[in-house]
């Protein structure tokens, strides 16, 4: 191959792109989803008059379904050919989409939520799968700077979108406005997705599906109710815990007797797969945790409303935004190793500030310190996905990118509920206000109303106080979250140690550029 033909191999090409377009608008539905139901919660109790824990299983009752389906993706992929079954997740996320805006209550809501989870599990991993195929490890790192796109929009996003639906027309529309999108993307994969020609070799693993996905649904239901609970003492905490863990540990033990197991993890002994992997679960629990309080910081003690919060985040995705196509293009010539430890600084340096914040801090300060970790986070995540799979044979990417998937999910699920119990245990922490009863029957803490009071000024004509007391109550506030972020800080810091073991030396795709040309072409999936 002459160095011309190389360069121009080297570049996305409009079938790529096109193929690219495909699992972008996937995504984009999946992960916004998931930001804006979060900021429609304090709409649900309202309107269905129900507890926030019970609104809350909108997102458990999702989640669950992810954990349930994701470890089915790769046994599927390679059964039933990427681009069917692509669409079918993306019609079953389409059409729970639908249902959930025609919910009457909030159980039929839930319902409908775990029905969108299973189209939704299914998105990420086949995407991934999709345009590792599509572009060929060569070109893997610039392609998943693309995916990185709806990554980032839906935090960002997320906050904006559903507070302006939800303000300006109902909470109906932050799911109807998912039915258009769905059709579009369907429509547009069966027209820009090769086809499928799959020739299934490998039987269905029942045993290992029925370890490993209720192993996984299981422990993660423990997490999801860590919050709610505030300890891991309680035994709706615990003991799904572990019975799911015991699961989980079941399958490792029982996953390398059969010869195709429904998760494979003789793709361990990759060890670029292993420490890019590892890597990258320390640094989702680490950030992803700390990602839900930074909204939640404008919200509570900011006082401001959903959509300026997500407003005020905007800075971290334009820092990502610049630096993630410039990491995609490195990634596919440079070994991540020499480039990731940096971005891992960009991160640390933005994110100090964090656990300095009080009442006071300023916007400005807050704003450049997300920028400067959305520059770090651009080149952090995308490049460590690229250093997972690029590695891999063609038909291991569908089973790798599984894994990957299933690490983001549990250690994004992590760190939500560890961020979330010591926050709401160092709220706790603040003095209790006499002869006040708060909307659940106990006295109202100092934290607890004057957070209660910027979100809703009303509280305060109910339990009129003295302004010290909210005052008090703020600064308070303030300072436990500054204590959360520095947790948040630490697990950032632990990410140098496997992120130091990540190749520094250029290493060959298992695929080479012949190859990689014919991964171009319709797929055959064997």
């Amino acid at each position: 191959m002459t160095q011309q033909s190389v360069a121009t191999s080297d570049k996305l090409d409009a079938a790529v792109l096109k193929v690219a377009g495909v699992v972008v608008l996937g995504a984009i539905m999946s992960i916004l989803d998931v930001t804006v139901v979060s900021v429609a919660l304090p709409k649900f109790q309202s309107e269905f008059d129900a507890s926030y824990a019970r609104v809350a299983w909108t997102m458990t009752g999702y989640t669950l379904a992810l954990a349930t389906v994701i470890p089915l993706s790769g046994w599927a992929a390679d059964r039933f050919g990427t681009k069917r079954l692509y669409m079918v997740a993306l019609a079953l996320f389409t059409i729970g989409s639908g249902l959930c805006a025609t919910a009457d209550s909030i159980g039929e809501l839930i319902g409908y939520r775990v029905l969108q989870g299973l189209g939704g599990g299914m998105l990420m991993p086949l995407g991934m799968t999709i345009m590792t195929r599509a572009a060929g490890p060569h070109r893997i790192g610039r392609l998943m700077a693309v995916l990185g796109i709806p990554m980032l929009l839906g935090p960002i996003g997320g906050p904006i979108l559903g507070g302006w639906l939800i303000d300006t027309a109902s909470w109906h529309w932050i799911f109807l406005i998912n039915l258009p999108i769905g059709v579009v993307a369907l429509i547009y994969a069966q027209m820009a997705l090769p086809k499928d020609a799959p020739e299934p070799s490998e039987s269905f693993d029942f045993i290992g599906m029925l370890m490993l996905s209720p192993g996984l649904a299981l422990f993660l239901y423990g997490v999801s109710s860590l919050p709610e609970a505030g300890t891991f003492t309680e035994a709706k905490v615990w003991a799904p815990m572990l019975v799911g863990g015991a699961l989980v540990v079941a399958f490792v033990l029982y996953s390398f007797k059969p010869r195709h197991p429904l998760l494979d993890l003789r793709l361990f002994r990759n060890r670029s797969l292993t420490i890019a992997s590892l890597t990258l679960f320390v640094f989702i629990i680490a950030f992803m945790g700390a990602g839900l309080l930074f909204p939640s910081y404008f919200l509570q003690v900011g006082g401001e409303s959903t959509l300026n919060a997500g407003l005020l985040m905007a800075p971290q995705g334009i820092g990502a935004m610049i630096t993630m196509p410039i990491a995609g293009t490195l990634a596919d010539r440079v070994p991540i190793g020499r480039t990731v430890p940096f971005a891992l600084a960009l991160i640390v340096v933005g994110f100090f500030s964090f656990t300095q914040v009080d009442p006071q801090t300023s916007y400005w300060l807050l704003g450049g310190s997300l920028f400067v970790m959305g520059l770090g986070m651009g080149g952090t995540m995308m490049p460590i996905m690229t250093s997972a799979l690029r590695t891999l044979q063609a038909q291991e990417v569908a089973r790798g990118s599984t894994l990957v998937n299933i690490l983001q999910q549990i250690g994004g699920s992590i760190g939500a509920a560890v961020m979330s119990v010591i926050l709401t245990n160092e709220l706790n922490g603040s003095r209790l206000i006499p002869d006040s009863v708060d909307p659940s029957g106990r006295p109202w803490t100092e934290a607890g109303l004057a957070i209660a009071a910027q979100q809703r000024p009303e509280v305060l004509q109910q339990t009129p106080v003295d302004p010290s007391i909210i005052e008090r109550g703020l600064d308070f506030a303030a300072t436990s979250f500054a204590h959360t972020f520095w947790v948040a800080f630490a697990l950032v810091l632990l990410t140098f140690i496997p992120a130091a073991l990540l190749p520094r030396r250029r290493q060959p795709a298992q695929l080479d550029d012949q190859q990689a040309e014919q991964v171009k072409a319709p797929v055959v999936i064997h």
